[in-house]
């Protein structure tokens, strides 16, 4: 089975989650998108078909921000086009032509997704790659209608940018809007405060956080004071690397691909403000509740699936090789049963041979023995004490006797005490047989007496132990602990040791590969340039380099397994006598997983089978849904040496409006907008914190825009209806006099001067 969709699994909600042996409810899964791709989206030319009608009081509205691109009418309620600002191309090799997508489309395939570029430069909100910042305004304007059947976009331009914006974005910005589109007029104004007009704001302090920055702009009288602002350099896109890192991080040898599009879907579903942060994530992967706060992110896999069989299916298999078997026990009784019958013929056919060599001569005896591949009349005597020893054991088998050495007849050595003068060459040969056998019975006669004698010495210790116990039971049971410590250090050492070796900038693993490059660089040199031979191996000390170079020194894995064995030998002794020796103080209680507090960062409150392809693509969010927002608070999570969001709105508050007055009205509207403003509870901490670097008493409100992510391009759009538009705009005209730096102040964009 082939899952091709990735997928988020919802844990079910459950309210009793203490008890640690009781098992958690199983996670729901809830699919999640890969790649944004959103199909193909037709032009909509009856936009510029109703612009015709009332040309003075339309305008084309570009919403122009590093995540999303926005565009639409001034005379609509919402931006027609949405689309990311990136673009793709390629060259069709069937068709010699080359491809162009752009927006979501660029996300339609492999080929495609590998050739973005961004029009953005990375990190900030200022455009530097002009050439694909041109496709999307084509893009746009063929979408809009926009016919140019005289080459030129003959309608007003009303274009958002970033506080601060550089002059030669614009500049460029400019060039290619009037010489290469020959719009008559273009507007520029600041995204946020847009947004904070179309909210019917005048005094107050704007928070606006995107997808590359978070500012700080106070507003006067409607109008930006942006000598006061502050810039913090985190944004949304910010975050979604932050996340992928972490991930990474946390999951090193992650089979599946994580991207930061799947980063950022997971931000956007299952992050959020937490108002206590330090007290929260302190408890965060605590076992009671761990269930509603851990989230199972399933990557595309790949899973044998076994189906499963009935019971009626399985106790047909059952009998079947119950008959199976029962006819495999019928053909080995019978092939025995030829067996034990073709020996006993040959028994009878040597004994008769045997017989018939006492009539006849030397020459002739040597003649026949030899037809029957056999060295002299030793080795065919030999050979029918063999098949008489076989059939006898068969025989006793059959009927179920257990023979053992005891009752079998003693064997002798006769020839053993004879002279080899005394011997012809059949008789040395058979006495060097014979004394081959006796020393094989000595030695398992000498194995099992020290098997024996091992018994009784284990015997032994075990009574003086025991007779210690009863003696001296507190001095018993203190060296008992000490052994468990020594024991627990070594394997902790041992798997310190492992660890270290799989990092190859440890000492342990840089010490492993000199011994290598050591053992490359010896040995064959001198052989190729005429040396003496390698002598390595006549010491038994050259064999200690392979425990070196495998697992490091003094640790192999039989001394694993007497480290591990006797733990739990001894263990079993203290459960037994101590009673301060709990279940609970054993390191097979101590490893468990549902106490660890990794098993539970890494896998949540549910067992980890690393045999299974399902969960080995698997990652679980848990701490990081607080972690990544917590980043525009506290910018050092993150390693960003800057303040973070309430040290920066308090210091505009409290160090550049001295005057009560000012504050207070500033203090009155503090205006939330942007894409990285929609966490849960980002207003309500902002609130929070912010009042206490406030007096006592301060009069503090707290809103967030009716849409963070849209109202700036809806209040560009109800601003370029009005009467400001023509006033605001930079005509043709003034491009051809004052050149393309030129800009014209207004209240709702840049200054040429702070």
């Amino acid at each position: 089975m082939t899952i091709t969709s990735q997928q988020i699994i919802l844990p079910s909600r459950s309210t009793n989650g203490g008890d640690r042996n009781e098992a958690k409810p199983p996670p729901q899964i809830l699919n999640a998108k890969d790649f944004p791709f959103k199909g193909y989206q037709p032009p909509q030319p009856d936009g510029y078909e109703q612009s015709r009608a009332s040309p003075g009081s339309s305008a084309i509205v570009i919403d122009n921000g590093s995540h999303t691109v926005k565009a639409g009418w001034s005379f609509d309620k919402n931006p027609r086009f949405v689309i990311p600002p990136v673009m793709s191309r390629y060259r069709d090799r069937k068709l010699n032509k080359g491809c162009q997508f752009i927006g979501y489309d660029a996300y339609v395939d492999a080929t495609t997704r590998g050739q973005l570029r961004y029009a953005f430069d990375p990190g900030t909100s200022v455009v530097g790659n002009w050439e694909v910042m041109e496709g999307i305004l084509d893009y746009l304007f063929i979408k809009l209608g926009v016919d140019g059947s005289n080459g030129n976009v003959d309608r007003p331009i009303v274009m958002t940018e970033s506080i601060a914006n550089l002059a030669y974005p614009r500049r460029m910005m400019n060039e290619i809007l009037f010489e290469c589109y020959g719009v008559p007029s273009v507007a520029y104004g600041v995204d946020s405060l847009f947004s904070y007009r179309y909210n019917r704001g005048k005094d107050g302090l704007i928070v606006s956080s995107s997808h590359t920055a978070t500012h700080v702009v106070p507003v006067m009288n409607s109008k930006a004071l942006f000598s006061n602002a502050s810039r913090l350099n985190w944004g949304g896109q910010q975050a979604s690397e932050y996340l992928l890192k972490l991930m990474r991080l946390k999951y090193p040898a992650f089979p599946g691909r994580m991207t930061e599009h799947q980063m950022e879907d997971l931000i956007h579903k299952l992050s959020y403000v937490s108002l206590d942060y330090n007290e929260e994530i302190s408890h965060f992967l605590d076992w009671t509740g761990l269930e509603d706060r851990d989230y199972v992110v399933q990557y595309p896999f790949t899973e044998h699936v076994v189906v499963e069989k009935t019971e009626e299916e399985l106790a047909r298999i059952a009998e079947r090789k119950k008959e199976s078997g029962r006819r495999l026990q019928e053909q080995a009784a019978k092939m025995r049963l030829e067996k034990l019958m073709k020996k006993e013929q040959e028994l009878e056919y040597y004994k008769d041979l045997q017989q018939g060599l006492a009539q006849q001569t030397k020459k002739e005896v040597r003649r026949i023995l030899e037809s029957e591949d056999m060295k002299d009349e030793a080795h065919l005597e030999r050979t029918i004490r063999d098949l008489e020893r076989s059939i006898k054991r068969s025989r006793n088998k059959d009927l179920g006797n257990d023979e053992t050495e005891e009752n079998q007849e003693e064997v002798t050595f006769p020839l053993l005490d004879v002279p080899d003068e005394e011997l012809d060459e059949a008789g040395i040969k058979e006495k060097r047989h014979q004394r081959l056998m006796k020393s094989n019975m000595e030695a398992r006669q000498r194995a099992k007496t020290e098997k024996e004698r091992e018994k009784a010495r284990v015997e032994e210790e075990q009574r003086l132990d025991d007779e210690r116990r009863e003696n001296d039971f507190e001095e018993w049971i203190g060296e008992r602990r000490a052994a468990r410590q020594v024991l627990l250090q070594k394997i902790k050492e041992r798997e310190r040791l492992k660890a270290d070796l799989g990092n190859r900038k440890s000492l342990a693993s840089q010490m492993r590969m000199k011994t290598l490059a050591n053992l490359a660089a010896d040995g064959p040199k001198k052989r190729r340039r005429g040396g003496d031979d390698d002598t390595f191996g006549a010491d038994d000390a050259d064999w200690g380099v392979y425990r070196t170079v495998a697992t490091g020194e003094q640790s192999d894995d039989e001394e694993e397994e007497d480290a591990n064995a006797s733990l739990k030998t001894i263990e079993e002794q203290l459960l037994k006598y101590d009673p301060e020796f709990t279940n609970e103080h054993t390191l097979e209680a101590q490893t468990d997983w549902t106490k660890s507090m990794v098993h539970a960062f890494l896998r949540g409150p549910w067992p980890f089978d690393p045999e299974s392809q399902r969960e080995a693509y698997q990652i679980h969010l848990n701490v990081e849904r607080i972690r990544v927002p917590e980043v525009v608070f506290q910018p050092s999570i993150a390693g960003v040496d800057q303040a973070g969001l309430i040290e920066i709105a308090a210091g505009t508050l409290n160090q550049r409006f001295t005057v009560d007055e000012d504050r207070t009205r500033l203090l009155k509207d503090v205006f939330l907008t942007g894409g990285n403003t929609l966490f849960k509870s980002f207003d309500e901490r902002l609130k929070t914190d912010l009042r206490g670097f406030l007096p006592v008493g301060s009069n503090l409100s707290v809103r967030r825009a009716a849409d963070p992510v849209l109202d700036a391009w809806k209040g560009a759009a109800q601003w370029a209806s009005g009467s400001a538009l023509a006033s605001s705009s930079i005509t043709r005209a003034e491009f051809d006099e004052k050149g393309s730096e030129y800009l014209k102040e207004h209240d709702l964009g840049n200054v040429t001067s702070v």
